[in-house]
């Protein structure tokens, strides 16, 4: 009787045991351990995140850090991060939480438009990703990655095609210059190499031109009048006297730093740089601005018309009035000027 006793103790005792094991591994488990209103908490890993690290952005949003913690170490996931972008939803417990941060990682959608130059790409794509703006820069304006996609200091920005591309948040600067110039040759297809050789430009010339017509206008309407304009002064032999390759050869001056040129004057037109095209003829060097695919199009399917001059139409503000003398332009163009002194814009 005695030993029976006993045995139904160590039973009642093993019960007991497992009962608060099995609870304990409910709690860690299966019980909803998130700590927020909206219906998702995104967390992002850096590649340099430490499991410390991630407790620090997880404990905000979890009710039960310590738990979640237990169950990390329990399976092996704590030396095993992977860096990117997740989605926590609301209720999840901790086997789920695991299970999302282990192989569920999101991607987001990077956007850029209206850039100038490298640094700018730079600002914009590092607000998007995890590689910071320096090392997007050193990215682009590696030699050795110019050298082999025959891009060059005039150039290299071409292959950075404003528009809207999808990628893993912790997608380094290589990764990101890689995926453009894909993108790049995929622009370029069959039908948009036959034009090519229909405007007789190559085209690294096509991007230049582009990059000047882009500048002149965001009105997409006459984007093709504005490149047939320029189409027709490169076959006659004028100079383009583009007034955005006036405004980047000045911006390029110690002097115009900081500075935003809303006029162009005498003395703009008097500065002596390749990019000016007041002063010399024929296409810059390189690009003014990164294009878009709109003002890329627009050159490569350009109108063809007879038409030599454009002036900003002070009546429609962003559009332009286009012209086949030098007579008709004048006219327009004292209309503007005229609306510009109005307004008191004086350079």
């Amino acid at each position: 009787m005695y030993i029976k006793k006993i045995l139904i103790y160590i039973s009642l005792i093993g019960i007991l045991v497992m009962s608060v094991f099995s609870y304990f591994v409910y709690i860690t488990m299966f019980i909803s351990n998130t700590n927020f209103e909206n219906d998702f908490a995104y967390v992002y890993i850096y590649n340099n995140h430490e499991f410390e690290d991630l407790k620090q952005d997880l404990q905000p949003i979890l009710k039960n850090l310590s738990s979640f913690e237990r169950l990390a170490n329990r399976k092996s996931y704590a030396n095993n991060l992977k860096p990117g972008k997740y989605a926590i939803r609301k209720g999840m417990n901790n086997n789920e939480i695991i299970s999302t941060l282990r192989s569920k990682k999101l991607t987001v959608d990077v956007m850029f438009n209206n850039i100038k130059d490298e640094h700018d790409l730079a600002s914009k794509i590092s607000n998007q990703i995890e590689a910071d703006s320096s090392s997007i820069v050193s990215a682009i304006k590696n030699i050795d990655f110019m050298k082999v996609n025959d891009l060059d200091q005039y150039n290299f920005l071409s292959i950075y095609l404003p528009n809207s591309y999808n990628f893993y948040w912790d997608t380094s600067a290589e990764e990101f210059r890689a995926r453009m110039l894909k993108e790049y040759k995929s622009f370029w297809n069959e039908k948009r190499i036959n034009l090519l050789s229909k405007i007789g430009l190559t085209q690294k010339e096509v991007m230049i031109l582009a990059s000047i017509v882009n500048q002149e206008s965001k009105e997409k309407s006459e984007l093709n009048t504005i490149a047939g304009v320029y189409i027709n002064r490169l076959n006659n032999n004028w100079k383009l006297q583009a007034d955005p390759t006036v405004k980047f050869a000045a911006y390029q001056l110690p002097e115009y730093e900081n500075t935003v040129i809303r006029r162009i004057l005498f003395k703009h037109l008097k500065i002596d740089s390749k990019y000016n095209t007041y002063k010399y003829r024929g296409l810059p060097p390189g690009l003014i601005a990164i294009p878009d695919i709109n003002s890329i199009d627009a050159v490569l399917n350009y109108e063809n018309h007879n038409y030599f001059f454009f002036s900003a139409d002070p009546k429609r503000i962003g559009f332009h009035t286009f012209s086949r003398t030098l007579a008709q332009h004048n006219s327009n163009a004292k209309k503007f000027h005229r609306y510009l002194d109005e307004k008191g814009i004086k350079k």
